[in-house]
């Protein structure tokens, strides 16, 4: 039996972007850009010491709105795999959506469309537990947003959320329904990493 936790990758492993000149915010798209969190190695070594295989899934709509290139995701997504192995944590297997419904000037045509794999869908989980032989029952959806919670429940898995403390849009999920509400969350990766190895 292959437990499987399954990682978002903004905001859950990297900090987003921010330009101090125009006060813009966006996710990594360089390997320059990569900032890991705090408590996020951390949080992923504990994982991987109670048993964990680790994957990420991560929505990266820019190409399909124009914004940076598919190539640019895939390229920060293997630094980042390269950087975490440097760090003592080993990506199994990594899935992107590059897609978006409604897309955006100067985007990819052939990535703008209704799909399967951009949560709150559960495809790109499907497609990682079906690649890794993962038992459904004992797998995680980790991640910082609703959406991940959505796709985690979709999917049959159980949902963590990294809740930090300044985030109050989240607030309600953590009493929320019982489909939104996560199965264990702290305020950073590594605090979510001990609640999920008590949890089993």
């Amino acid at each position: 039996m292959t437990r499987v936790a399954i990682l978002d990758r903004d905001g859950t492993i990297i900090d987003v972007v921010r330009d101090e000149e125009t006060g813009a915010v966006t996710v990594a798209f360089h390997p320059d850009h990569l900032r890991l969190l705090s408590g996020a190695v951390e949080g992923m070594r504990e994982l991987q010491r109670v048993g964990y295989v680790l994957a990420i899934a991560t929505n990266q709509p820019a190409p399909a709105k124009g914004q940076f290139s598919a190539d640019a995701v895939r390229r920060t997504n293997d630094a980042l795999v390269a950087l975490l192995a440097a760090e003592g944590v080993t990506i199994a297997a990594v899935e992107a959506c590059m897609h978006h419904p409604t897309g955006g000037r100067g985007g990819d045509p052939k990535l703008v469309r209704e799909c399967d794999c951009r949560k709150p869908r559960p495809g790109m989980l499907d497609a990682l537990i079906s690649r890794l032989g993962g038992d459904r029952a004992s797998s995680w959806m980790i991640g910082d947003a609703a959406g991940d919670v959505e796709a985690a429940r979709a999917a049959g898995l159980k949902a963590g959320l990294v809740f930090a403390t300044n985030r109050c849009e989240l607030c309600p999920l953590r009493g929320g329904p019982a489909g939104l509400s996560p199965d264990a969350h702290g305020a950073t990766l590594r605090d979510l990493a001990g609640a999920i190895a008590r949890h089993g």
